[in-house]
């Protein structure tokens, strides 16, 4: 009776403990993958809704010089040439191949709670600019509802590397994943990536975390339009040419490191004529080229009471006819209003600006922060002039 007794016994620990480590290791494999190597049969989505300056973007899935785990990681070289003059570029792991919402694809990953992918840079300090989960909800042309939009529309960044392994995440806790085509999307910028950036990326997979909670998604003050050139601070793009002629009449050098106000550099502006159209101007966008068409874009910057930056002219006296924010109107997802300030003179010192924002919606802006002059009112010969530190404040 006694070794039976101690059979049981041995028995019974012995399915506790087997239970156990199947439990284990199903808490193991229960990561739902986007790339966990090349070829691994627990991938899921694909790499081929490519976006913005495409040719400046290089792409390899299975690098084996670095590797985190397994034998190949993703390698993504960058290179900012503005190739297709979208200013950034960028690649969304799709759940069927160039699924823009138009194929009912789709994971339900109700499951999991975060995003978690491994990066290294080669050199450390490269920018990721934004990671986002789903946000496949309209037509890029037309701002169309698609026929199978994403259930959520999550962005975290911007993230920047090191030249080790490390583990990122997006908190995606209180999120509605019931249907998510755009499993992924990695962005980068050519103002913070500055010169040709090469990353590696593993291990890319949804998990579950009991404890997480959902990310406090109110704004923290001061939000910054521009800090200084590669900052990981800086919201918006400077995309926004206007009119379609500017891009003649107008260089833009957001990494000018002559004399800035704050920090290591400050933005050149240099303005002339050259089209005949005799004016021009600049908006920083959300993201790039935005002018309305694209959902869930904006910023809600409720709470700031003004808009403050630093300006001068390269000789004085130069003349800006107005400095503004928000005011795109042309869309379906417009900014939720404007304010401005100008005609502006400005002398050869760095001078601070405030544009009032007291009693403005500022629910949704895309149109961060802008400017526009004409030569009618400004040296023929056309002008220079300098930006820093452009900030929402309370």
């Amino acid at each position: 009776m006694k070794k039976i007794a101690l059979f049981s016994i041995l028995g019974a620990f012995l399915i506790l403990t087997l239970s156990a480590g199947a439990q284990e290791a199903a808490c193991e494999t229960d990561d739902f993958y986007i790339y966990a190597d090349k070829n691994s049969p627990k991938n899921h989505f694909i790499p081929s809704g490519w976006m913005g300056d495409t040719n400046d973007l290089a792409f390899n899935d299975q690098a084996t010089e670095e590797a985190l785990s397994g034998g190949t990681s993703i390698k993504l070289t960058y290179e900012p040439e503005k190739g297709q003059g979208q200013g950034w570029a960028g690649i969304y792991w799709q759940s069927a191949q160039n699924n823009w919402g138009t194929r009912d694809s789709g994971y339900d990953l109700s499951q999991y709670n975060k995003l978690v992918f491994s990066a290294k840079g080669t050199e450390g300090g490269e920018v990721i600019t934004k990671v986002k989960v789903g946000g496949i909800t309209t037509k890029g042309m037309t701002g169309e509802p698609v026929a199978y939009p994403d259930t959520a529309n999550v962005e975290a960044g911007p993230f920047r590397i090191t030249d080790n392994w490390q583990e990122y995440q997006v908190n995606l806790a209180d999120k509605d994943l019931s249907y998510i085509n755009g499993g992924l999307s990695i962005i980068f910028n050519a103002d913070q990536a500055e010169e040709e950036q090469t990353i590696y990326i593993d291990d890319i997979r949804y998990a579950y975390e009991p404890d997480l909670t959902a990310k406090d998604d109110s704004t923290n003050f001061p939000f910054y339009v521009y800090a200084d050139s590669n900052s990981l601070d800086n919201h918006f793009v400077p995309s926004g040419w206007m009119p379609a002629t500017a891009a003649k009449d107008v260089r833009i050098d957001t990494n000018w490191k002559n004399y800035p106000f704050s920090g290591n550099t400050c933005i050149r502006v240099e303005y002339n004529n050259n089209s005949g159209t005799r004016w021009a101007g600049v908006y920083w966008q959300q993201p790039a080229n935005n002018w309305g068409t694209i959902p869930n874009a904006g910023y809600d910057l409720q709470g700031a009471k003004k808009l403050t930056f630093w300006a001068r002219g390269d000789k004085g006296d130069e003349v800006i006819y107005e400095f503004k924010m928000g005011g795109l109107s042309s869309g379906q997802y417009i900014d939720s209003d404007s304010a401005s300030i100008g005609p502006i003179e400005l002398s050869k010192e760095w001078e601070k600006y405030e544009i009032d924002l007291r009693g403005r919606d500022l629910s949704y802006i895309i149109g961060g922060f802008a400017w526009a002059t004409n030569i009618d009112i400004n040296d023929p010969e056309g002008i220079v002039f300098y930006i820093d530190e452009i900030k929402y404040e309370k």
